[in-house]
């Protein structure tokens, strides 16, 4: 029996879909349809040319169909998602009504309570979500839950994230800007983030917004092990004058108790280490993703506090 899978691609016009699809080509599958609504979608002749697009999410779906009623192998196993933010949760309804299992860029949804529809349907169809958390991958983010589960005990571990991907004008013109189908800020850049801390430091208690604004936001989360102050931005005015002046326009940090952990590397091939292990029944599912969705949507719709002093990421202060 064959152990080839065949994948369908919705969102194939987007920044992170060629990943997906050297992630495919990586684990040795193939990618038999894919939809976008831009037809900008010449990347696919580097991955899979015969691969056939649509940009009506109708034709996309009845071809879908037809591959699974044809009864001759050439039904659909797997559909990624790599589309907007708000239309994961259609998206990965589609993909398990139609007989595949789901593969799901981060975020997985906006809202906790989309989860729980996701697990019924999940339950009718026997197929299942797997998530792309890739930070959980990384052997730096690896090796330090590692070290933190070796240490528990005593007090918590003071951490400081700060993570600045600037963008330009296009940035708010586009869905990205628009919070009601990113998510905002928190969620659209920062949810990976907010995973890893749970991931590494256990149970979220306190979640407390400092700022919040449609190119930064900023707060304090406290968890079982660690008290967290962190910084979100879009804004190339915030990357450290040094590093601006340098033509750097990104600045990514996390230290724990003062010391920085290094993981600017390793992050090329963390997609196809996600398939890998998806593919083999290792992927990370709905139900891990709740903390990570619960942090993010109480910080969108939360009031931004004054911080107390102490609880306020050293950005903020400046």
């Amino acid at each position: 029996m064959s152990t080839l899978k065949n994948f369908a691609l919705i969102g194939a016009a987007g920044y992170i879909a060629p990943r997906h699809m050297q992630a495919i080509k990586a684990t040795g599958n193939r990618l038999l349809a894919a939809f976008d609504p831009n037809d900008s979608v010449g990347v696919i002749d580097s991955h899979f040319p015969d691969a056939d697009f649509f940009t009506e999410f109708e034709r996309f779906d009845r071809h879908v169909d037809l591959r699974r009623r044809a009864g001759n192998g050439g039904q659909i196993d797997y559909v990624s998602i790599c589309s907007p933010n708000y239309l994961h949760d259609s998206h990965m309804r589609f993909a398990l009504r139609s007989g595949a299992h789901a593969i799901c860029e981060k975020p997985l949804v906006l809202n906790p309570w989309n989860i729980d529809g996701l697990l019924d349907i999940e339950r009718e169809t026997g197929k299942h979500v797997n998530t792309i958390l890739q930070l959980r991958l990384h052997p730096a983010i690896v090796a330090l839950r590692e070290r933190m589960q070796r240490k528990q005990g005593g007090g918590k571990h003071e951490v400081e994230l700060t993570y600045i991907t600037s963008r330009g004008h296009w940035y708010l013109q586009s869905w990205k800007g628009d919070p009601k189908k990113s998510g905002g800020i928190a969620t659209n850049i920062g949810v990976h983030f907010f995973d890893m801390l749970h991931y590494v430091f256990g149970a979220l208690q306190i979640n407390r917004v400092h700022l919040s604004t449609e190119t930064k936001a900023a707060g304090y989360l406290e968890y079982e092990h660690a008290r967290v102050r962190w910084f979100l931005s879009v804004d190339v005015e915030d990357v450290p004058a040094a590093q601006r002046e340098g033509g750097q326009r990104t600045y990514r940090s996390i230290t724990v108790d003062g010391a920085e952990i290094e993981f600017s590397g390793g992050f090329t091939d963390l997609h196809n280490r996600s398939y890998e292990e998806i593919l083999a029944g290792r992927g990370f599912g709905l139900e891990e993703n709740r903390t990570a969705i619960e942090t993010v949507a109480a910080i969108r719709s939360g009031k931004p506090v004054a911080s107390t002093g102490d609880d306020a990421h050293p950005f903020l202060k400046g």
